[in-house]
C-alpha cells in the first residue's frame, strides 16, 4: 500500500515459561553462504532491551534453520531483566548465546555498546520501548547493521516520521529491516488476502477488529524513587514511552483493517473512556471503541477494552458483498475462513486454507535473515511507519473528541518528548505524578496530541 492523502505463544511468554517456547523450524532455500559480507558465516545478533518481547526474538532469530546465528551482544537499562534474559537463552541455545560479561552493557547508552560489538551485516533486535526505537535504529544503520525492530514503532507522529526516515536510509545502504507485525508473515492470512483480491467477499464494506481483556492497570508513583527508572518498569501506562496501551495492543488489528483494505483510512473518530472506581493511576483509557473511514466509505469499527471481570474477546471479521469471513483469532491465532453469508457462526463456514505451516513469529525471521544472507531487499520500515500513523490516528481521535484526517496525523510534527534518545539516569520525568501519584488523562475537547 502506498500513502494516501485527504499458535498462541506470544513473545511475551518466553520469559514466563522460563525460555521454554521452541519455534517451528523454517523449510526455506538453500543458502549460500558467500554472499553473507561477513568474515565468517555466523550472523552476529545484538539484543537490544531484554524484555519478554526481545527475548522472545531472540529466540526465533537463533532457532533459524537459516543459520548459522549466534547472540553476540546483549543491552538494557535494567541489569536484572538483561541478567534473565541471559540466563534463560542460554539454559536454550547453549554455545549459540555467546554474551560474555564484557559484552553485556547496562545503561541508556548500551545500545551504542552492543551495536558497536557487531560487524556490517551483523543484525540488532531492537526491542526497547517506541520512545527510544528511531534513535536505536539510525544509529545501527549507521554502523551498516541490518535491524529487526518491535512494535509499536514510535509514540507520536514526530517520531513516525523518524521512522519513514530509516526505511530511506535503510534503502540506501541496501541494509534489511524486519518489524514486529508478524501477522503480515502468517500463512493463513495470506491464503484470505488472496480469496479477498480475487473477489470472494465481493466489496469489503466493513471490517471488525477487538481486544477486549483485564489490560494493564498501574498503581501510584509512591515518590520515593527515580520516577523516570519507575516509569520504564512501566511502559503501557504511559504515552511518551511505549505508545499506550491502546496502541500497544491493538496496533497488530488496526494493520490488519489496512491489510484487508489495502488502504491508509481517510479519517477516524471514536469514544473513550475510563473504568468507574478505578485507582488506575497510569494515563490509558480503559475503552476505545474506533471508526475508521477509507477513502470508498468502507469503514473498520476497533474496539478495545481492558477492565477484569467483562466479556473477553479478540477476533477480526471481515464484511464483504457477498459474504463474511475472519481474518484472525484469539491472541492473533491463524483463525481463518470464509461463511457462507453473513452470518459468524463455526456452522456456517464455507471455506478453509490449509493449516498453518509454521508460527508467523517464525516466518518473519527466517525470511529476514534468508534476506540478509542473499542479499534480497527486506525492508518493513515504511509499511511499519504508516500502520503506526493509522494507530496513532485512532488513538488521538478517542483522546481529542473530535474527527482526526490522515493528513492531519501525518502531517504533524507533535512529540510527547522532544528527544527521548537524550534521556539519562538522572533526566527528569518527561511526565509527573501529582500528589496522589497518578498521572494526567486525556480530556477530549481539550487534549491535543496532533
Amino acid at each position: 500500500m502506498k500513502p494516501i492523502s485527504t499458535s498462541k505463544s506470544t513473545r511475551r511468554d518466553f520469559l514466563a515459561n522460563g525460555g521454554k517456547v521452541i519455534a517451528a523450524s523454517a523449510v526455506l532455500p538453500s543458502i549460500l553462504p558467500g554472499l553473507y559480507a561477513a568474515e565468517d558465516n555466523t550472523i552476529r545478533v545484538a539484543l537490544v532491551g531484554c524484555g519478554g518481547r526481545g527475548s522472545g526474538a531472540a529466540n526465533q532469530a537463533l532457532s533459524s534453520e537459516t543459520g548459522p546465528q549466534k547472540l553476540y551482544a546483549m543491552a538494557d537499562v535494567f541489569e536484572d531483566r538483561l541478567a534473565s534474559s541471559h540466563k534463560n537463552l542460554t539454559d536454550q541455545f547453549g554455545d549459540q548465546v555467546d554474551v560474555p560479561a564484557d559484552r553485556r552493557f547496562v545503561g541508556f547508552d548500551a545500545y551504542k555498546k552492543a551495536i558497536d560489538c557487531l560487524r556490517p551485516g551483523d543484525v540488532m533486535i531492537q526491542a526497547t520501548h517506541s520512545a527510544f526505537r528511531a534513535t536505536h535504529v539510525e544509529y545501527a544503520l549507521e554502523k551498516g547493521v541490518n535491524v529487526f525492530m518491535e512494535k509499536s514503532f514510535a509514540p507520536d507522529s514526530g517520531g513516525t516520521h523518524r521512522i519513514l526516515k530509516i526505511a530511506e536510509t535503510a534503502k540506501a545502504k541496501n541494509l534489511k529491516v524486519g518489524v514486529g507485525l508478524m501477522c503480515r508473515h502468517s500463512y493463513s492470512r495470506n491464503a484470505l488476502i488472496d480469496k479477498i483480491r480475487q473477489g470472494a467477499l465481493g466489496q469489503v464494506n466493513m471490517i471488525r477488529a477487538c481486544r477486549m481483556d483485564g489490560g494493564v492497570h498501574m498503581g501510584p508513583f509512591g515518590g520515593n524513587e527515580n520516577e523516570l527508572l519507575w516509569q520504564l518498569r512501566r511502559p503501557y501506562g504511559f504515552f511518551w514511552v511505549s505508545s499506550g496501551q491502546f496502541i500497544e495492543w491493538m496496533i497488530h488489528q488496526i494493520d490488519e483493517c489496512c491489510w484487508i483494505k489495502d488502504a491508509w483510512p481517510i479519517s477516524a473518530h471514536g469514544l473513550g473512556g475510563i473504568m468507574p472506581g478505578s485507582n488506575d493511576a497510569g494515563q490509558n483509557f480503559h475503552i476505545y471503541s474506533i471508526e475508521y473511514t477509507f477513502a470508498d466509505g468502507a469503514r473498520a469499527i476497533v474496539n478495545g477494552r481492558a477492565m477484569p471481570k467483562c466479556y473477553g474477546d479478540f477476533a477480526t471479521f471481515v464484511h464483504g458483498s457477498k459474504c463474511a469471513a475472519q481474518f484472525s483469532g484469539d491472541v492473533h491465532a491463524p483463525t481463518v475462513h470464509i461463511y457462507k453469508d453473513q452470518r459468524c457462526a463455526n456452522d456456517n463456514i464455507d471455506w478453509k486454507p490449509e493449516r498453518e505451516r509454521m508460527s508467523p513469529y517464525q516466518v518473519e525471521w527466517d525470511e529476514l535473515l534468508s534476506a540478509i544472507r542473499n542479499d534480497k531487499p527486506y525492508n518493513e520500515a515504511e509499511r511499519a511507519a504508516y500502520t503506526n500513523f493509522a494507530s496513532i490516528l485512532g488513538r488521538a481521535a478517542v483522546h481529542m473528541g473530535r474527527i482526526v484526517t490522515w493528513d492531519e496525523v501525518t502531517k504533524s510534527e507533535f512529540k510527547f518528548v522532544d528527544n527521548p534518545g537524550a534521556l539519562n539516569a538522572d533526566s527528569p520525568a518527561p511526565v509527573k505524578a501529582d500528589a496522589q501519584g497518578k498521572y494526567p488523562v486525556p480530556v477530549p475537547g481539550v487534549w491535543s496530541e496532533v
